[in-house]
C-alpha cells in the first residue's frame, strides 16, 4: 500500500507542475485568441511554447502513474486522494506565480484535508 500511495503522491506532484508550467504558458503568450484572423499564429504560439510542452508532458506521465494507481486501489479511494493537488496547487501558484494566498483559501485547503482524511478512513 505504501507504494501506491507513493504513486499518489507522485501524480499529485506531477500534475501541479503541469499545472504551474501550463499557467506559465499563458502567461508568456497572453490572452489566448481562436479568432480567425488571429488562428495560425496562436497556433504556433502554443505548439512551440516549451512551457505549454513541458507541461502537457507531465500530463501524460502523470496518467501512466495513474493508471498503476488504478491498479492496485479503488478509483473511489484513490480519485478522492488526488484532491490533496487543490492544496499543492494552490501553494506551488503562491510561490511560483505571485498568486494570492489568502485565509479564505487556506480555510477551504483545510476543509479539503479534511474531507480527504475522512475518506481515507472509510
Amino acid at each position: 500500500m505504501a507504494i501506491t500511495l507513493s504513486f499518489v503522491f507522485l501524480c499529485i506532484l506531477l500534475n501541479t507542475a503541469a499545472q504551474i508550467l501550463l499557467k506559465a504558458a499563458t502567461n508568456h503568450m497572453g490572452t489566448i485568441s481562436f479568432a480567425w484572423a488571429h488562428l495560425w499564429a496562436t497556433a504556433t504560439q502554443i505548439a512551440f511554447n516549451p512551457y505549454l510542452i513541458i507541461g502537457l508532458s507531465l500530463y501524460v506521465f502523470s496518467v501512466i502513474f495513474w493508471l498503476v494507481v488504478l491498479s492496485r486501489i479503488q478509483v473511489g479511494m484513490a480519485y478522492p486522494l488526488s484532491s490533496l493537488g487543490y492544496i499543492t496547487t494552490a501553494i506551488a501558484a503562491a510561490y511560483f506565480l505571485g498568486e494570492n494566498f489568502s485565509l479564505l483559501r487556506m480555510i477551504g485547503i483545510f476543509v479539503i484535508i479534511g474531507g480527504v482524511y475522512l475518506v481515507a478512513q472509510s
